[in-house]
């Protein structure tokens, strides 16, 4: 991997880690088609825990305050909001520790799968359109499903933002909340998931055959888009201006079947 190709997809993968168009399926896309070959899944970690950080960055004050009222020791509206949280990873974990071999594997799976999820992500999106007139306020069995959402979105093509965001709304919540709540339930299983690699090892340019360069270029890269994509969706959540999403993933899924059925 370049440090060209390794900014390409940096980029790629900051800015579509929050817009609802699956990070992974375009990462797999993009290696396709520039024909990227890496062991394991390194350069993804690396990435991811970038975009991980512009999470962190784009809601200081609001994790700040989070963290702040479970030192309190009384139950709060965000101490509620914590553990809600904490119950949306149940699902992830699960996946993680159980199926982390049978996932990775899946990743190597072409670009078939990649356009059957991104052609599922486009109809999720359409279907959050519609929705109950009145927002109902956010509950345990809530997080959970959304959940259990984003444990699915671990599939390549299927986005996890758009995934999570789209049954936050089906279930009737208030946009502002899903959007905040769909990429703050991200951030321990992301990190947890770099710290684990991270004490495997396997991130030297040999074992992984990407270059210290690379890496450093994808992860800056994916900072910083990330941090202007997920500021940006925020405000797109809120307006209801989600169409055009569904469009581009329905128009890229079909592009990946046709491309590896014919080419």
């Amino acid at each position: 991997m370049t440090w060209f190709e390794a900014l390409f997809l940096g980029i790629l993968q900051g800015v579509a880690e929050f817009l609802p168009i699956s990070s992974s399926g375009h990462i797999v896309i993009g290696k396709e088609l520039l024909g990227i070959e890496t062991y394991g899944v390194t350069f993804e970690v690396v990435v991811h825990t970038a975009t991980a950080l512009s999470i962190i960055t784009v809601f200081w004050r609001e994790i700040w305050k989070l963290l702040s009222a479970c030192f309190k020791f009384r139950y709060s509206e965000e101490v509620r909001f914590m553990l809600m949280l904490l119950v949306s990873m149940v699902p992830v974990f699960v996946v993680g520790i159980f199926f982390k071999k049978q996932v990775e594997t899946i990743f190597g799976s072409g670009l078939i799968l990649v356009g059957i999820m991104l052609l599922l992500t486009a109809v999720l999106l359409l279907l959050s359109q519609w929705k109950p007139a009145k927002s109902s306020p956010l509950r345990y069995w809530d997080a959970l499903i959304i959940g259990l959402s984003q444990a699915i979105a671990v599939l390549p093509g299927l986005s996890r933002s758009g995934a999570t965001i789209s049954t936050g709304l089906m279930l009737g919540k208030d946009r502002s909340t899903v959007a905040k709540f769909s990429f703050l339930m991200v951030l321990i299983p992301i990190l947890g998931e770099a710290f684990l690699d991270l004490t495997k090892g396997g991130f030297t340019p040999q074992q992984s055959g990407v270059s210290v360069l690379s890496l450093t270029i994808g992860f800056i890269a994916a900072y910083l888009t990330g941090f202007a994509a997920c500021s940006w969706m925020m405000t797109l959540v809120k307006q209801a201006k989600l169409w055009g999403f569904a469009l581009y993933c329905a128009v890229v899924g079909c592009f990946c079947l046709l491309y590896s059925l014919f080419l």
